[in-house]
């Protein structure tokens, strides 16, 4: 602190000296009387400050001639000696000029050079000057001023550009200042190295972090520049002006920046795609990076061609599994590190995720939830049925930090059905009881018996779940996700499928990456529409509609959750879809059976019902989602009777749904039986 506060007052005395000659020269031209005339005949150099003076180092890192270096220092007094606009006027012989100009200079300062005017001159190409040139003022005398930043610059005031700060904020923070794994630390050498290799005076490559994962690119980004001694700017790519004029202003602005403090650039394209405008031009990030200079890292979803710069490219993943592990069991005290192997398998988080989940879980003390005075049961988690506070804080904390990213690509359903109310036949119910069961064993398999050493793909559970309309598909998913307390959503195709080639693989590729992360439960309904059969190529479109249905095979194949097919049409499922497919549950038309059960669980425990044959009702052929349309229409009707839910009253609903249908009705089937002995 003290070679600071030494360097300033140098710096300082400098500025004097080199005011003081500043004012002679002015004296002189301007011819006034030899008494007010100061002492200083010679421009200082700062010879013997170690660092030198602001001036000079500003004129050695942008290339300024000495000319250059008086003539700013010309525009730069006027920021700090008052009475340098009366001595511009004078020496101009012109009381409406207190202002610095060209003219002035040319005339006042030795070894004048015409080229200091032109654009392409450090003055003007770093943007160190300011030209207030009216319409019909010549260039030569027309007002000069200093940049304010340059001011400040060379008073010793080294700060960023405001113009720059409203743009960009700061990425280093102290809660990001965190140890990375070795899979990401061997990235961070790999990246220095290469950077090391770049010659001097050669501009620096462009550093392209890809990959879906934004807080561990920018983790890798803070390592880098930490070894670099820099500090590190954020600026989204949504915030680059698409007017020329402005977009090279900024490129410019930054560039000097880079030359004036040790910084570097994470530019965010992370949702940004890299076509080209319709017009042929540059997108303004591509201007941008041809533009600017220093030290730039780019985030993006995929390695983008052709930007006319040396890059590197890199691809940053989240930590391994067993790194996750590792980190989970780091953050977790003694007595919640038993969770961490079924959070690790169950969720792919990166280090800051995984450190701000466990001290918010952690940090709030443990405390019974009570009700009415007795202990309150909490829900069951995967974690271990029947699980206590920590392990619902933790599994909660999980859901909750990946939930947003999905929510904007799927519909996400909220799941309230159990185990007790599905019906199907024994074999179908064990199936989806397996499902259930080797999501919650996939840590105990693949790490600790090891088949996650001979496995690279197929580690995710696919099902198809088929069978026609109202068999119970969907409410099985939800048994499933519940059961699991798990997130269920449900894949709108409208919102997945486009005609543009090329996009229905980039939505499906965020889709899959979002649920990956938290475990998600996917539900693919008429799933047929998405996973068709590939068809003969017989032209362009033929050929694209199959690689989309190609690299849905191969996502499928690698995404490690749960993804369910619901199907009415299972022969028009691709074949390749069916082997890679794990489970196949066929969900048949219930049977009478099954349709007493469903009708006996279907009215809810507060519904007031009253002499309801439910061995009547079984034969009517319906299925689960029929049954309950008929239930929720009768319960209506008897709300808007008072009454309580009866027979008739059901029989009535029946035969509307029957009808919704186009089923033929026979009306002795919903006729109200009248009790042997009754007549009206």
């Amino acid at each position: 602190m003290n070679d600071m506060n030494n360097w300033l007052q140098q710096n300082q005395e400098y500025l004097g000296q080199a005011l003081a000659w500043l004012r002679s020269r002015l004296y002189e031209m301007a011819k006034l009387p030899d008494a007010e005339i100061p002492e200083v005949r010679e421009f200082p150099t700062g010879e013997g400050m170690n660092p030198p003076p602001a001036l000079m180092l500003l004129s050695h890192k942008l290339g300024l001639s000495r000319f250059e270096q008086q003539v700013l220092l010309l525009c730069v007094a006027m920021e700090l000696d008052t009475g340098m606009a009366r001595l511009c006027a004078k020496a101009q012989d012109n009381p409406h000029q207190p202002y610095p100009t060209f003219a002035l200079a040319l005339s006042l300062f030795d070894e004048p050079a015409w080229n200091a005017l032109s654009w392409e001159s450090p003055l003007r190409y770093w943007r160190l000057i300011e030209i207030h040139q009216s319409g019909v003022q010549v260039l030569t005398s027309s007002a000069l001023r200093a940049d304010e930043r340059i001011v400040h610059y060379i008073k010793g005031l080294n700060l960023l550009d405001d113009r720059l700060a409203s743009l960009l904020m700061p990425l280093a923070t102290e809660e990001w200042e965190v140890e990375l794994p070795h899979s990401q630390q061997t990235v961070v050498e790999s990246i220095f190295q290469q950077l090391a290799q770049t010659g001097r005076g050669e501009p620096l490559p462009v550093i392209q972090l890809v990959g879906a994962d934004s807080q561990s690119k920018q983790l890798i980004a803070q390592q880098v520049v930490a070894q670099m001694d820099r500090y590190i700017y954020r600026l989204p790519v949504e915030l680059l002006p698409s007017n020329a004029s402005e977009l090279e202003t900024l490129a410019r602005l930054w560039q000097r920046e880079t030359l004036l403090l040790p910084l570097a650039l994470y530019l965010d394209a992370q949702e940004v795609d890299g076509k080209q405008h319709q017009d042929g031009e540059l997108p303004p990030l591509h201007r941008f990076l041809n533009r600017s200079g220093g030290l730039i890292f780019l985030s993006t979803r995929e390695a983008r061609q052709n930007l006319g710069l040396p890059t590197i490219v890199v691809d940053i993943d989240k930590p391994t599994a067993q790194e996750q592990l590792a980190l989970w069991e780091a953050v977790l005290d003694s007595s919640s590190r038993s969770y961490a192997g079924i959070l690790a398998t169950q969720f792919n988080l990166n280090v800051v995720a995984i450190r701000q989940i466990a001290e918010i879980a952690q940090e709030i003390p443990p405390t019974p939830l009570k009700k009415g005075g007795d202990e309150m049961e909490i829900p069951p988690t995967p974690l271990k049925k029947g699980g206590d506070e920590m392990q619902k804080r933790l599994w909660s904390g999980c859901l909750a930090s990946t939930r947003p990213q999905l929510d904007s690509l799927a519909q996400r359903l909220n799941p309230k059905a159990t185990w007790n109310d599905i019906v199907l036949p024994p074999e179908e119910t064990n199936l989806l009881q397996q499902i259930a069961e080797q999501i919650r064993q996939r840590s105990q398999v693949y790490q600790h018996w090891g088949f996650d050493k001979r496995m690279n793909r197929g580690m995710g559970i696919s099902a198809l779940f088929a069978g026609e309309s109202g068999t119970g598909k969907t409410m099985a998913a939800e048994v499933i996700a519940n059961d699991l307390q798990l997130h269920l959503y449900r894949i709108d195709l409208s919102a997945v499928v486009n005609k543009y080639i090329g996009e229905t693989e980039k939505n499906l590729r965020r889709l899959f990456d979002a649920a990956e992360d938290g475990g998600a439960i996917l539900f693919f309904d008429e799933a047929d529409a998405l996973f068709g059969k590939r068809s003969e190529v017989r032209d362009s479109h033929d050929r694209h509609a199959n690689i989309e249905v190609n690299y849905l095979l191969q996502r499928m194949e690698a995404y490690r959750g749960l993804a369910i097919l619901a199907t009415n049409l299972k022969s028009s499922i691709d074949q390749a879809f069916m082997r890679r497919l794990r489970f196949i549950v066929n969900f048949p038309f219930p049977g009478v059976a099954e349709r007493q059960v469903m009708w006996e669980k279907v009215f809810p425990p507060q519904t007031p019902t009253e002499d309801i044959d439910f061995n009547r009702l079984a034969r009517l052929n319906l299925t689960g989602a029929n049954i309950h349309n008929v239930a929720l229409n009768a319960a209506f009707l008897a709300a808007q009777g008072g009454t309580p839910v009866t027979m008739a009253l059901v029989l009535a609903a029946a035969r509307s749904e029957f009808r919704k249908l186009d089923r033929p009705v026979n009306e002795a089937d919903f006729r109200v039986l009248v009790p042997t002995g009754v007549r009206g």
